[in-house]
């Protein structure tokens, strides 16, 4: 990405509902540029979509909290299938594959309490591939919505 290109990303970043004429102002570029180099950033997969923040509360998602998970046997198939299968979950807002101790954290989010011990009793404790599990409750969290690229190493 170039300068330009960073410019465009910043400003979809902090409002992705601004229009392109509002972009191309702020970036010092034409309408006609700006919406071509917005097309080229979402066809090579920077831009990989347009997204609403919704508040958990809102869709009655009271907790959430970080699954570490280990399974066995720890082979591809293993991996690819308990990844995919746990993503599909409705409580499941996202699957991360690991190195370290733990094979998977998975974060998840419940009405409450009371719903995510059912989770994780009646939809994680049953599966054969895994070995272990630990759940840590979330309190709070920042999410950094627009991070900046980092210099090439």
């Amino acid at each position: 990405m170039d300068e330009l290109d960073s410019a465009i990303v910043r400003e979809l970043q902090r409002d992705a509902r601004q229009s392109n004429r509002d972009i191309a102002r702020k970036v010092g570029v034409a309408p006609s540029t700006c919406l071509e180099r917005t097309r080229l950033l979402r066809e090579r997969g920077v831009i990989r979509g347009y997204h609403a923040d919704i508040a958990p509360s809102a869709l009655n998602r009271g907790v959430q909290a970080l699954v570490s998970v280990q399974v066995r046997p720890l082979s591809r198939t293993v991996i690819d299938t308990f990844k995919n299968s746990v993503a599909q979950l409705p409580e499941v807002l996202s699957v991360f594959v690991m190195a370290g101790s733990d094979d998977f954290v998975i974060h998840v989010s419940a009405q409450d309490n009371e719903h995510l011990h059912a989770f994780l009793v009646d939809r994680l404790a049953p599966r054969k591939e895994i070995v272990g599990f630990r759940t840590s409750i979330i309190f709070q969290n920042i999410t950094k919505h627009d991070p900046a690229p980092l210099p090439p190493p």
